[in-house]
C-alpha cells in the first residue's frame, strides 16, 4: 500500500514538472526570436579603463546573408564616466574605441566615443559590414585631448569562428 502511495506521488510531481516546464520552455524561445532577428547576439560585460573611472557594456548583435558570405554587425551601448575628479584635480572623460577585422583578419578603428559627465553615461549605436571580429577598449581622455590614457586591455566581442 505505502509502494503504490509513493508511485502516484512520484508520476504527480513528474507530471507537474513536466507541465509547468513546457509553457516556460516555448515562451522563452518565442521571446528569444521576437527580441532579436539575428543569426548572433550577446549582451556584453562591463569593460573598464585601467583604473576603473571609465566603463562601457552593451549588446552585440550579427546577421548574416543568405550565403552566409557577408554579414552586418551592430553593436549598441553605453559609456560611463566614473571620474568624480573636475579637470583642475586631475579628471578625465570616458572614451571607448572599437575595432574589427576583416575576412582576411585585418584590424582597423571602427567606432570611438568620448563622453565627459560623471555620474552619467551616454548611448552609442553603429554598424559595420563584413566582420570577422570585434574588440573593444575603455579609456580615459582629457576634455580637450585627442589622446586616450589608462586604457584597460582589449576585450574580443565577437569572432566569425566562435558561433
Amino acid at each position: 500500500m505505502l509502494k503504490k502511495i509513493a508511485t502516484g506521488f512520484l508520476a504527480v510531481a513528474a507530471t507537474s514538472a513536466l507541465a509547468l516546464s513546457l509553457p516556460s520552455a516555448a515562451n522563452a524561445s518565442t521571446a528569444a526570436a521576437a527580441h532579436h532577428d539575428d543569426d548572433y547576439s550577446d549582451y556584453w560585460s562591463p569593460v573598464y579603463s585601467k583604473n576603473g573611472l571609465a566603463k562601457s557594456q552593451g549588446w552585440i548583435g550579427v546577421s548574416w546573408d543568405e550565403d552566409g558570405e557577408s554579414n552586418e554587425v551592430t553593436v549598441k551601448g553605453r559609456l560611463y564616466d566614473l571620474d568624480n575628479r573636475d579637470e583642475d584635480e586631475g579628471g578625465k572623460c570616458a572614451f571607448v574605441k572599437f575595432e574589427a577585422s576583416d575576412f582576411d583578419h585585418d584590424w582597423s578603428p571602427v567606432f570611438s566615443k568620448k563622453y565627459c559627465g560623471f555620474p552619467g553615461y551616454k548611448k552609442f549605436t553603429f554598424s559595420e559590414n563584413d566582420v570577422f571580429s570585434v574588440r573593444v577598449k575603455v579609456c580615459q581622455i582629457g576634455q580637450y585631448s585627442n589622446y586616450p590614457t589608462k586604457c584597460g586591455r582589449w576585450e574580443y566581442l565577437y569572432t566569425a569562428e566562435s558561433e
